[in-house]
C-alpha cells in the first residue's frame, strides 16, 4: 500500500501567500474595462504590442478593445487571432460591449470561427477567402494560421492586426518553430500590426520566444500575479504544497486528495516514470478511492461517485478517455457552457494534457498535480486555473505529488532531480506569485524607502536601455535559469557559500545567456537578480514608524538595507529548509548523492572504461561500491556508477521530454 511519505500533514503548504482582497482588478471603469485592460488600452498605438498577464485577468476582452480600436481609428481592415487549440477559440466568441461603455462590439460571423471541427485543407481555403473577403474578424489555431501561411507570402498580411493567445508557444528556434519563422516573417515582410498574449512569465522555458532584435520592436505591458490576486474580492491565499509518495500514486492520492474542494486532478503523461502506462486504469482507480459510482449522464458524460466517507454524491468529469471523442466534446462543451456558471456543476475534473490553458472553471480550488512538470511556464497554467475569483473561495492550493526516490530503483537519479526542480520551481512560482519591488540606488543617506520602491546602498544605476529590458522583463526567466543549472543543486543545499553563489554562480549563468553584456551591465543585473530573490517573499514588519523585512531568518530595518548585506545571503537557501521539512533523513541522503555526481571530476569516457570492473565488484561483494568509503578503488568504482547513471538518466529524460511535447503538440490540433 503506497503512502504519502515525509510531511506528517499530507495538505500541508510549504509556501503561502496572503492577499490583500482589494478588489481593484476586478472592478471596472466607464468603458467596461479592467485594470488589466485599461493599462493595455493605453498602449493601443504601439504596432507591436506583448502582453502578459495571468488567467482570468481578462486577456480576451484587452485584445477586443484594442483591436476594435485599430479597425475603427487606426486604419486596419481585418483582425486575425490565433489560439493554440480548438477549445480556447470560444474566448473569442461575439462580446456584447456597448452595454458596458464602449463604442463598438466584438463581432464575428459563424463563419469565420475556424475553431471547429473539419479539414485542415478547408479551413486553410477559409482562411484566404476571409483575407479575400470584406468581413473584418477571424478565429483559427496556431495550426490553420501555420498552414495558410504556407500558402502565402508575408505581404497578404498587410492592413492586418495579428493576434497570438498564448504566445509562449511560439519560438525563437527557427529551425523547429513554424510559427516562430511565420511570426519573424510578418514582421519584416508586411505591415501588420501584431498583438501576442500569454498568461507565462517566462518565454518558453529554454528557448526564448523571440530573438533580442524582434523583441525589442514589442511595447511590452505586463500586468503580474501579485496585481491580480491583490486587487480580487474574495480569494485570500493561495498555498503550494509538494508530497512524495512510494509505489504507485493511485494509491496515495486519497491522502491528498480533499474531496470537499473543488479540484482538478492532473494524472502523469504515459512517457512519464509516475505513470502506470494505463491511463484509462489508472482514472478508474481514482474513481474507486472517491466511492462507488452509481451513474453516468448520458447528455454530458459526467460520472456521479457516492461517496465512500459520508455517502454525498460528488460529479466527476474525465477528460483523460479519448476513446469516444464524440461524447468527451459532449463534456467539454457542458463544462465550458455549464460548469463555468454554476459552481454545483462539477466537483472533479480529471485531465492529462487538458484543462491547463484556455479552460475557465472559476470554482475550481484545489489544482493536485501527479508527477513533475518540467515546464515552468505549464506549472504556472496549471496554478492559473485555480486562481480565479470566486464568491465563497478564499484559498487556492497547487500541489504536486511525487515520486519520492528510492535506493532500490534504477531511476533514484531521476527521481532525486525532479524532486529538486519541482521545489526550485514552486521557490520560482512563490516570487512571482509575491508582491514586487522596485529597487532603487540610495544616493544619501537620510533617503527612505516608501511603498513599494526600497532604497538600497551601495546599488548600481541600470545604464542602458538593454539592462532596463532585462531587469523588467527577463529577472523571472534568470531566476528559472539558475535554479534549473547543475551547480544550483550544491547551493541550494547550502554547500556553496552565499558568496560564491552570488558573485560566481550568478554572474557566469548571466554572461552565458547575455554574451554581449559588459562586465558593469552583468553586476546591474546579477544586482538585481539576488536583491529580487532575497528581499521578494520577505515578510515586512512595521514598528512604529519604521518598518522591517525577514531576510535569512532574521528582520532588518528597510532602510538599512546594502548590497553587502545582501550578497551575504544565499537567495535560494529556503530550497533546502522545504527539502528538510518535506523528506525523511534517508532520502536527504540519496540527494546529496545525486549532488554528489554534479561535484565528480570524471568524464563520462572514463566512468564507461571503469564500468566493467564495477559490474565485477557488485557480483563480487553483492551490492553496489559507496562513494563514502575509505577504500579509494571503492570509491572510484561508485563515482563511476554515479556519472553512467547520471548519463543514462539524462538521455531517459531527453527521450521523455521529446515523447511528452510530441504527444501535446498532438493535443493541441485537436
Amino acid at each position: 500500500m503506497a503512502a504519502v511519505t515525509g510531511n506528517p500533514n499530507a495538505r500541508e503548504s510549504i509556501i503561502q501567500v496572503e492577499y490583500a482582497q482589494a478588489g481593484t482588478s476586478v472592478s471596472t471603469d466607464e468603458l467596461g474595462m479592467r485594470e488589466m485592460q485599461r493599462r493595455v488600452y493605453e498602449q493601443r498605438g504601439a504596432q507591436y504590442l506583448l502582453i502578459k498577464a495571468p488567467p482570468a485577468s481578462g486577456k480576451s476582452r484587452a485584445l477586443m478593445f484594442v483591436a476594435l480600436d485599430k479597425l475603427f481609428h487606426q486604419g486596419r481592415k481585418k483582425v486575425i487571432v490565433a489560439v493554440p487549440e480548438r477549445s480556447i477559440g470560444g474566448s473569442f466568441a461575439p462580446t456584447d460591449l456597448r452595454s458596458h461603455g464602449f463604442y463598438a462590439d466584438w463581432d464575428i460571423k459563424p463563419e469565420n470561427n475556424l475553431c471547429t471541427p473539419g479539414s485542415s485543407k478547408s479551413k486553410v481555403a477559409e482562411f484566404i477567402r476571409f483575407l479575400e473577403g470584406p468581413d473584418a474578424v477571424l478565429v483559427c489555431t496556431h495550426a490553420t494560421l501555420r498552414f495558410a501561411f504556407e500558402k502565402l507570402t508575408p505581404d497578404a498580411f498587410n492592413g492586418t492586426v495579428l493576434a497570438i493567445d498564448e504566445f509562449h508557444h511560439v519560438s525563437a528556434d527557427l529551425d523547429n518553430s513554424r510559427l516562430g519563422y511565420l511570426l519573424r516573417e510578418v514582421m519584416n515582410g508586411s505591415d501588420a500590426h501584431i498583438v501576442a498574449m500569454t498568461g507565462s512569465y517566462f518565454r518558453g522555458d529554454t528557448v526564448p520566444v523571440l530573438l533580442p532584435e524582434d523583441e525589442a520592436k514589442f511595447t511590452s505591458v505586463t500586468f503580474n500575479y501579485y496585481d491580480q490576486l491583490n486587487g480580487y474580492q474574495y480569494l485570500k491565499s493561495l498555498g503550494i504544497g509538494h508530497h512524495f509518495y512510494q509505489g504507485r500514486y493511485t494509491d496515495a492520492i486519497d491522502q491528498v486528495l480533499d474531496l470537499d474542494k473543488k479540484t482538478i486532478l492532473h494524472i502523469p503523461n504515459v512517457n512519464s516514470g509516475e505513470s502506470t502506462k494505463d491511463k484509462i486504469e489508472e482514472v478508474g482507480q481514482i474513481i474507486d478511492t472517491i466511492g462507488e459510482v452509481i451513474g453516468q449522464e448520458e447528455e454530458t458524460g459526467i460520472i456521479l461517485v457516492r461517496r465512500r466517507d459520508n455517502g454525498e454524491t460528488l460529479r466527476v468529469a474525465d477528460l483523460v478517455d479519448d476513446t469516444d471523442q464524440k461524447a468527451r466534446a459532449h463534456t467539454l462543451t457542458y463544462l465550458t457552457d455549464v460548469a463555468s456558471k454554476n459552481r454545483d456543476a462539477v466537483d472533479i475534473i480529471i485531465a492529462l494534457g487538458m484543462a491547463k490553458e484556455g479552460f475557465d472553471w472559476p470554482f475550481a480550488e484545489h489544482a493536485l498535480t501527479v508527477g513533475y512538470r518540467s515546464s515552468l511556464t505549464e506549472i504556472i497554467q496549471i496554478i492559473g486555473r485555480v486562481t480565479r475569483d470566486s464568491e465563497g473561495k478564499r484559498h487556492a492550493q497547487f500541489t504536486n505529488l511525487l515520486a519520492e526516490p528510492d535506493a532500490a530503483q534504477s531511476e533514484v537519479t531521476i527521481s532525486v532531480n525532479n524532486m529538486l526542480k519541482a521545489i526550485t520551481a514552486s521557490l520560482l512560482m512563490e516570487q512571482v506569485l509575491a508582491q514586487n519591488f522596485d529597487f532603487k540606488p540610495k544616493l544619501n543617506p537620510d533617503e527612505r524607502s516608501e511603498g513599494n520602491t526600497v532604497k538600497i546602498e551601495g546599488l548600481k544605476e541600470l545604464t542602458t536601455d538593454r539592462v532596463r529590458q532585462i531587469v523588467s522583463n527577463d529577472l523571472n526567466d534568470l531566476k528559472a535559469t539558475i535554479l534549473q543549472d547543475d551547480t544550483f543543486a550544491r547551493a541550494a543545499v547550502g554547500k556553496l557559500d552565499p558568496q560564491t553563489t552570488n558573485k560566481v554562480l550568478i554572474p557566469k549563468i548571466i554572461r552565458e545567456q547575455y554574451p554581449d553584456l559588459s562586465d558593469d551591465e552583468v553586476e546591474q543585473v546579477r544586482q538585481r537578480v539576488v536583491i529580487d530573490s532575497v528581499i521578494k517573499t520577505g515578510e515586512v514588519k512595521e514598528v512604529g514608524d519604521k518598518r522591517f523585512i525577514e531576510m535569512a531568518n532574521q528582520f532588518v530595518n528597510i532602510d538599512e538595507l546594502n548590497i553587502n548585506l545582501i550578497d551575504s545571503i544565499n537567495p535560494f537557501q529556503r530550497a533546502f529548509e522545504i527539502l528538510s521539512k518535506s523528506v525523511t533523513p534517508s532520502v536527504l541522503s540519496l540527494i546529496s548523492d545525486a549532488i554528489a555526481t554534479t561535484r565528480i571530476d570524471m568524464s563520462l569516457e572514463e566512468a564507461m572504461a571503469l564500468y566493467p570492473q564495477v559490474q565485477a565488484w557488485v557480483r563480487a561483494e553483492g551490492r553496489h561500491p559507496d562513494r563514502r568509503s575509505d577504500d579509494a578503488e571503492e570509491k572510484q568504482l561508485a563515482e563511476a556508477l554515479l556519472v553512467v547513471r547520471k548519463a543514462a538518466n539524462e538521455r531517459r529524460s531527453e527521450q521523455q521530454a521529446k515523447q511528452a511535447e510530441a504527444a501535446q503538440l498532438g493535443e493541441g490540433e485537436q
